[in-house]
């Protein structure tokens, strides 16, 4: 995978990220949700240029996955770019697009990791206890941890763990014979909720459609900002 050059990050920005991260992972809960939902967000956002991001929230009703809403925010991006701190850079804007819900869902999905992140920090986690708000990530390709491949049909399942055997999310075929994603709690969720949600959303393609939807819509409206 190509990735662009960028100079090496400031040791001190490091250390006060390092710092932030790890008083946010201070207020992650994993619980599992108390209720079914009834509103469902897919969020995802990208950068249509080096200097800006481009954040949206896509709302369903769960769990028919009928589309309710969606929103979008542009804005600058304020931090560089630092590996494993990427959420620092999204969630500033993605908490501005949340806001312009109408309806605010029961939980997030988000397209990104939630626990599996190198200090349990991914931007699932991060945004979900900003909000304290119900979220988990999924993600197309692993950050941290090792698993087994799972079996190549649909639905097969196998451990994301780390080192010490820690579970930090599940690994899950999709579809048959496409490359898995990773699943992962981010807060005030659990594994077996993040897991189940993610299999009730699919619909015959490899992302289920809060994260397909999100992914979807923030093509449609990076036109509208050329």
């Amino acid at each position: 995978m190509y990735h662009p050059y960028h100079p090496p990050a400031d040791p001190q920005l490091v250390r006060e990220l390092t710092q932030t991260q790890q008083e946010l992972r201070t207020h992650v809960k994993l619980l599992p949700l108390p209720y079914e939902p009834e509103f469902i967000a897919g969020c995802d956002s990208s950068f249509p240029t080096p200097e800006t991001i481009l954040s949206v929230f896509v709302l369903l009703r769960f769990p028919s996955l009928e589309v309710v809403e969606k929103v979008w925010n542009v804005g600058p991006v304020e931090v560089p770019y630092v590996p494993g701190f990427l959420s620092f850079r999204e969630a500033p804007n993605v908490l501005r697009a949340y806001e312009k819900l109408q309806q605010k869902p029961d939980i997030i999905m988000v397209d990104g990791h939630g626990i599996a992140h190198p200090r349990r920090m991914g931007i699932a986690a991060h945004i979900g206890v900003m909000l304290d708000k119900p979220a988990f990530g999924v993600a197309k390709q692993k950050l941290t941890g090792t698993f087994q491949e799972p079996a190549s049909t649909k639905g097969s399942i196998s451990p994301l763990t780390d080192k010490s055997g820690e579970l930090l999310g599940e690994v899950i075929r999709s579809k048959d014979k496409v490359l898995p994603l990773f699943v992962s709690p981010g807060h005030r969720c659990d594994q077996a909720t993040a897991t189940r949600l993610t299999l009730a959303c699919l619909r015959g393609y490899k992302l289920p459609e809060p994260t397909r939807l999100a992914d979807h819509w923030a093509e449609e409206f990076k036109k509208e900002l050329r």
